[in-house]
């Protein structure tokens, strides 16, 4: 069998041992001048008989029936030449073939492509050559194996799916990552890439150690000078024998970033040095960019040298053709697309895997990769997902095994192993290149001083020479007269006459004077480790900076980890939830405080006729109740909504939760936990309400929970937190308001999947907008909006107690000008709300802005929309006291204020959140432990 390297790495190791190439011999193979005393040792059996031969534990002997007088046969132990021959064999394949240095992270096949090329002068700088000639340059000068495994091998290098930052730059087709090989070697064309010119950097500076190559004609480095951490960055991969290698691509900035701590910190010790990398490299960082799920395999891999590490597909939600789709745009890393779509293909033909109508391949190099899975009608986005990670690998594990050559010595290593070999690999290359150069000056003065010698005595010098018969007489008197050795009279013999100028003296003296300069500096750095670290971490941060990218992969939090939560910042997010199902979370500090009458920046980047429904604040460590329109209840956390920019669209909420078909999210809900609040009030557009125990709500089940039994035609439109000693206040949209006590008397606890009873009654055209509960012993304002920017702030303690049921008494005067309702809450004078407009604008602002007014009044102008725009949610802002930014244009909308701080008294950082109704109302989720007035009231007033 041939030496050839299998195509991802070039590493077989099935090659028959005994086959090797003249001049490439397993080390240890002897000769026939050694004894069979040299190779055993003394045979303590020497004097055995025959009758050793019925012992069944006797060793195999082959013993000579007829020893001619001039030949020489040897008796060897059969297991003990078969143990040594596999151990010398297995080390030659470890540490000759398949796996990485430690120090510039390449096998002997890849450090040699890379070699010859530079060598050969295949340079970045230089046009392309075919494959087939560089081909034959390694195989000729270095590896005298196979051509198709030396070309697999170079293939690899000009993968960007393969490598995280490839070293060589191709032309013509090296394949794909599916199923589609390279084209032959005659047809593509090659150069070096130009940071693989950073690891052979100053090579021929004496940097490295040059050792023959397989048939002693030409040299060939044993180890590149590899000036960027290769291993860690370009990861490897190798079967050897008896073990195997498996390292991941890390992102070069952070890797750098990590190496120049340990610069920095040469005398940290090995423990402390790991947790700095663990804070400082977040990761591996693959070519085909996707999801890494959690910390900790990465924590394992890099504190043990092994770990599982958990790869995902980026998959999103699409509507395609009126048809919901899964559309796969980033794979784990290795994996073939095309033998995914067929395992798909056969899951589905199996029925292991229901609910997929099509596969389609889309990928193309304007799109990049695209895989479209087209469900049916019935399926349930997020089932079939999950049954396509456990089935296939759309997720898959990296098993990371940190296994590298330490002085040629196989070794499982730490995170930190890596960044500390290759920072004393970069101290010897600096240490050997500075004395390569210091030696070439001291070499390049010592001639000048010669010069410099002749010139001052040019009259004797020019005499003596041409009184000299020969050139030995010449350089003999030199020598003596000039007190110089035989090299200085030699370059003085060889001294061109225009030198002997005055301009060119000069020219010599200032020369003299640099190479003095550099000799000092060169002496400077050869006693100075701290220079030479400092040298180091220079030249790694221009490297840094002029390859260094952003990273591919995303780590995302995974349930598997323990304590996930701890590794995630709580911070204040507005979540933004449109009809159409797109869910974003965003930091609060994007929105930009406004005076009143402000026409607001860009919010969302909205689809077609997509609008925001749902726009809230909370933090990123609360959960999220999503009540949908079938009455059911499911739950995630904010942190798994991804995370996008003021304006960005979002994802789709069926990547997040399993609904069923024909569902949508009607309300949502934000708590910190289930122990926040006694009873979870609900009220649907019909008027009733529910209270129900929140703690029977606390459920992880993936396909959610009965959260209410809705009649038919009716949906929900408030959801809050209470307990029996709270108000609960509804809010019509036709202005009629209904307030009354939350005991268990005026509204009794019931089952989650009960309906509720009668909270408010409406006149023809009405119907439920806004509940919000008002806490035992606050007296907050009820903040409500109009559709066209009108808003008023009213004294809760005008709305008097009723009793349940009721029509109830007026919220505000309407007009044709200010419209319905569109929003209702209760707010305190420092709160700040944002208001969203049916186009995705938002303007945010103080409501102490709006002054009080009256119960049944008009209410004053709050925001602008624009011309065929209108207000269609008000959510309250978990924080009030927030120091402005500067203004961002937002589409030409400019807000008419906005360069002042909100306030300096802010709310907690847990903050209840304000939640909008399905026609983009809020309801107020304020909890707290309030008792409620007696008195009741069924007046109707106008």
């Amino acid at each position: 069998m041939s030496d050839d390297l299998p195509p991802n790495d070039g590493d077989d190791v099935n090659e028959t041992p005994g086959n090797e190439t003249p001049g490439n011999e397993t080390p240890g193979d002897e000769t026939p001048d050694q004894s069979i005393e040299d190779i055993l040792g003394p045979d303590p059996e020497a004097d055995t008989d025959a009758d050793d031969e019925g012992d069944p534990n006797a060793s195999a002997v082959v013993v000579p029936s007829d020893i001619g007088q001039h030949d020489r046969v040897e008796p060897i132990d059969l297991n003990t030449e078969m143990q040594r021959s596999y151990i010398e064999y297995a080390m030659s394949v470890i540490v000759s073939r398949a796996l990485p240095d430690v120090r510039d992270g390449l096998k002997p096949v890849h450090r040699r492509i890379v070699y010859a090329m530079y060598d050969g002068g295949y340079r970045p700088d230089r046009g392309y050559n075919k494959c087939a000639r560089v081909v034959g340059d390694v195989m000729g000068h270095y590896h005298p194996h196979g051509d198709s495994a030396i070309y697999d091998a170079l293939v690899r290098l000009v993968q960007d799916w393969s490598l995280r930052y490839p070293l060589v730059d191709g032309q013509g087709n090296f394949g794909s990552r599916g199923n589609d090989g390279a084209a032959a070697p005659r047809y593509t064309e090659c150069r070096m890439a130009s940071i693989a010119m950073e690891m052979v950097r100053d090579i021929e500076q004496d940097t490295v150690d040059f050792v023959p190559n397989y048939d002693g004609k030409t040299m060939q480095p044993a180890v590149l000078p590899s000036r960027f951490p290769n291993l860690l960055v370009n990861g490897s991969a190798g079967i050897a024998v008896g073990m195997a290698t498996q390292i991941p691509a890390h992102n070069l900035r952070e890797v750098a970033a990590g190496a120049q701590y340990y610069l920095d910190h040469p005398e940290i010790s090995r423990e402390d040095l790991l947790e700095a990398l663990l804070g400082i490299i977040k990761g591996p960082d693959f070519p085909t960019g996707a999801l890494i799920m959690g910390h900790k395999g990465i924590e394992e891999a890099y504190r043990t040298g092994r770990g599982s590490i958990i790869m995902r597909a980026v998959v999103e939600v699409e509507e395609i053709q009126n048809r919901q789709c899964l559309v796969v745009t980033e794979l784990p890393y290795q994996v073939n697309p095309d033998m995914l779509a067929l395992k798909i293909a056969d899951l589905v033909k199996d029925g292991k895997i229901s609910g997929i109508a099509d596969i389609r391949d889309e990928t193309s190099g304007r799109t990049g990769q695209r895989l479209v899975i087209v469900l049916k009608r019935d399926a349930v986005a997020k089932v079939v997902l999950n049954n396509l990670y456990k089935h296939t690998q759309l997720q898959t594990t990296f098993g990371a095994n940190m296994l590298a050559l330490v002085d040629e010595v196989p070794r499982t290593l730490p995170l930190d192993g890596f960044i500390r070999h290759w920072v004393d690999h970069q101290v010897e290359v600096i240490v050997r290149r500075t004395t390569f150069r210091l030696r070439k000056a001291e070499a390049d003065i010592h001639i000048l001083r010669g010069l410099l010698k002749a010139l001052d005595r040019l009259d004797e010098v020019i005499a003596l020479i041409r009184g000299s018969r020969t050139v030995d007489i010449a350089r003999d008197g030199l020598i003596e007269l000039l007190e110089i050795d035989e090299i200085q009279a030699n370059a003085i013999l060889n001294m061109q006459l225009r030198r002997l100028a005055a301009l060119e003296r000069e020219k010599l003296i200032e020369a003299h004077d640099e190479l003095q300069t550099l000799i000092d500096e060169y002496t400077a750095i050869l006693a100075s480790p701290v220079r030479q670290r400092e040298i180091i971490s220079e030249e790694l941060a221009d490297i840094v900076e002029r390859y260094g990218d952003e990273r591919r992969t995303t780590i995302v939090p995974f349930d598997g980890d323990m304590s996930m939560e701890d590794l995630i910042p709580e911070e204040d997010v507005v979540v933004t939830i449109t009809r159409g199902g797109y869910a974003k979370r965003t930091r609060v500090d994007q929105y930009r405080s406004q005076k009143r009458g402000g026409k607001g920046v860009r919010g969302a980047s909205l689809r077609g006729e997509d609008v925001v429904e749902h726009f809230f604040t909370t933090t990123t460590h609360h959960w999220l109740l999503f009540f949908t329109n079938l009455g059911r209840v499911y739950r995630a956390k904010a942190y798994e909504l991804p995370e996008g920019s003021r304006d960005s669209k979002g994802q789709h909420v069926a990547n997040l939760l399993a609904f069923q078909p024909g569902e949508q999210i009607a309300q949502v809900l934000a708590i910190r936990d289930y122990a926040k609040a006694d009873y979870l009030v609900l009220a649907t557009r019909a008027g009733l309400v529910k209270k129900t125990r929140l703690a029977d709500y606390d459920s992880n089940r993936s396909g959610g929970l009965i959260a209410i039994n809705l009649r038919e035609g009716d949906e929900l439109v408030g959801a809050g937190l209470a307990s029996n000693r709270d108000d609960l206040l509804l809010v019509s949209r036709k202005g009629q308001s209904v307030r009354f006590t939350a005991t268990d008397e005026a509204l009794r606890p019931m089952g989650r999947s009960t309906s509720g009873v009668t909270g408010m009654k409406f006149r023809h055209g009405d119907d439920l907008l806004a509940m919000s509960v008002v806490e035992e012993g606050e007296s907050p304002d009820v903040f409500v909006v109009f559709e066209n920017g009108l808003a008023k702030r009213t004294p809760v303690s005008e709305y008097r107690l009723q009793g349940r049921g009721g029509l109830g008494i007026k919220v505000a005067k309407l007009s044709e000008k200010g419209g319905d309702l569109v929003g209702a809450l209760t707010v305190i004078a420092t709160d700040e709300v944002m208001v969203v407009m049916e186009k995705g604008k938002i303007v945010r602002s103080r409501v102490d802005e709006v002054r009080h007014t009256g119960r049944s009044s008009q209410g004053v102008k709050f925001a602008t929309p624009d011309k065929g725009d209108s207000i269609v949610a008000v959510a309250r802002n978990a924080e009030s006291a927030i120091v402005v930014g500067e203004i961002v244009d937002g589409d030409g909308a400019e807000g008419a204020g906005g360069g002042e701080s909100a306030g300096d008294a802010a709310s907690a950082p847990g903050a209840p959140a304000t939640v909008p109704g399905p026609d983009g109302v809020p309801s107020d989720e304020t909890s707290g432990d309030e008792a409620s007035s007696s008195d009741t009231d069924n007046g109707g007033d106008e």
